[in-house]
């Protein structure tokens, strides 16, 4: 096992993952991406129905390896996963973009099963050319990490008339935005200042500088140490020439494949890969507890403001009932009272009833209506057509208005209610009950990786 610069071997980077036996950290990504995609009360369902996007995290980070052609870069992969899974050489091997994951099985995945495997590059397609050449490599390896590693090999980049069958500086840009990290090679044997790397570099540096990281590869075949360091200052000159990549203490540090038939006093500084590579994996287990917690609370607040919603509509609707009850009540009697007016209050109705039920029966009926027939005298004999259809369309107005505000708003019934709480509990209860068990493992493992340290 090569040694770190202080002499001391390290543990955690490369111990191998027994087969069968999950570590922590893989149990931790995989419950956390469990309780989003579950089909039955995951969180991205519960979600869905209170309107929310949630996105489930991944179970692995993934790293993208880029640099000039020959640069070493499905060297050092075939070197972390301890298999001989991408083809090396001087010529240009990797055309395309290779993605190598753990698996149960040595398998190799075209084009479309790539982007059915990994459904967050499924934007891909809207590259022309690149779906042509992209492929998935999965082994059955558990050295170091590689469990919760997805490796993104890609094209070897060189200047000149070289033609690519697709825009290698656009796509390589969009994977550098969805890559948690990204390990740029410069390769010290003459292709180390290609300006095609350089610009791709410096334009994910813009939005995406905390994921870069950038190594002096084959470093043992740069020549004495004089040289090296040669090298190593006409390469950070060069990239301190573009002003975004211009940072105060840049750090390059310098790696090579180590060989036991092969040895070289070149400090092999490999191990500074495998580390940065774990703190990435550090990280990103924090942010997908955090992104739990933060999805969680999204959830009980769309709920809560659900329910409040519904009771304030409730409380409306009762309002309008009794607004528009008594409106209607009112637009109801208006017609009563026209018609009781034409029916005992106008003298010729007076006459006809008369004639009728003979005078003392209509004295007698009078008597009951005579409120009608006192309201109808105090109009005016010349304003009686004008002041009755009056009557008649405010009466018509206020049926009319009545009907508007008696319209009641949309509310939750009983049982929609009841699963709203019952999953707004789930949440609060199980899954940030979940998510509390997850996080103490995690710092339980991080004790114990300082003890160990």
């Amino acid at each position: 096992m090569p040694a770190t610069r202080s002499g001391k071997s390290r543990v955690a980077a490369n111990a191998p993952i027994a087969g069968g036996v999950e570590s922590v950290t893989e149990k931790i990504l995989r419950e956390a991406h469990s309780l989003y995609v579950h089909p039955g009360h995951g969180l991205v369902t519960i979600g869905a129905r209170l309107g929310l996007s949630l996105l489930p995290p991944r179970r692995k980070v993934t790293v993208m390896v880029m640099g000039n052609h020959s640069a070493g870069k499905s060297s050092f992969i075939n070197w972390y996963v301890e298999e001989h899974i991408q083809r090396t050489g001087v010529a240009i091997e990797t055309q395309g973009f290779t993605f190598i994951t753990s698996g149960r099985k040595r398998e190799s995945l075209t084009g479309n099963a790539t982007l059915h495997l990994y459904p967050h590059f499924q934007a891909l397609q809207n590259f022309k050319g690149v779906p042509e050449y992209l492929c998935t490599e999965i082994c059955t390896s558990k050295q170091k990490q590689f469990p919760l590693v997805t490796f993104l090999d890609t094209p070897g980049l060189v200047d000149g008339d070289m033609k690519y069958p697709f825009d290698v500086e656009a796509a390589l840009i969009w994977f550098g935005q969805l890559c948690d990290l990204i390990l740029v090679f410069f390769d010290p044997m003459g292709q180390a200042l290609c300006k095609r790397t350089l610009n791709i570099v410096e334009k994910l540096n813009e939005e995406h500088g905390d994921k870069l990281h950038f190594y002096l590869s084959k470093a043992d075949e740069a020549g004495a140490e004089g040289d090296r360091q040669r090298v190593l200052m006409q390469i950070v000159q060069e990239l301190c020439k573009r002003p975004g990549l211009n940072k105060c203490g840049f750090d390059m540090p310098t790696i090579y494949i180590p060989n036991p038939n092969k040895p070289s006093r070149c400090v092999n500084q490999i191990e500074e890969i495998c580390r940065t590579i774990e703190k990435t994996i550090s990280q990103t287990v924090q942010h997908t507890l955090n992104a739990l917690e933060r999805d969680c609370r999204l959830i009980c607040e769309a709920t809560q403001q659900l329910l409040q919603e519904d009771s304030e509509a409730r409380s409306g609707n009762i309002r309008a009932v009794v607004r528009g009850t008594l409106l209607g009540l009112v637009g109801c009697l208006l017609p009563v009272f026209l018609l009781l007016t034409l029916l005992f209050g106008t003298s010729f109705a007076r006459q006809l009833w008369t004639l009728v039920l003979g005078e003392e029966q209509s004295e007698a009926l009078q008597v009951y209506v005579s409120p009608v027939a006192t309201i109808w005298s105090l109009v005016p004999e010349d304003q009686t057509l004008t002041v009755f259809f009056g009557l008649l369309c405010l009466s018509a107005l206020l049926l009319l208005l009545a009907s508007y505000i008696l319209r009641m708003k949309p509310t939750l019934s009983k049982k929609q209610k009841r699963q709203l709480e019952d999953r707004r509990d789930y949440v609060l209860d199980v899954v940030l009950g979940k998510k509390r068990q997850l996080y103490e493992e995690y710092l339980q493992q991080s004790i114990g990786e300082q003890d160990l340290s």
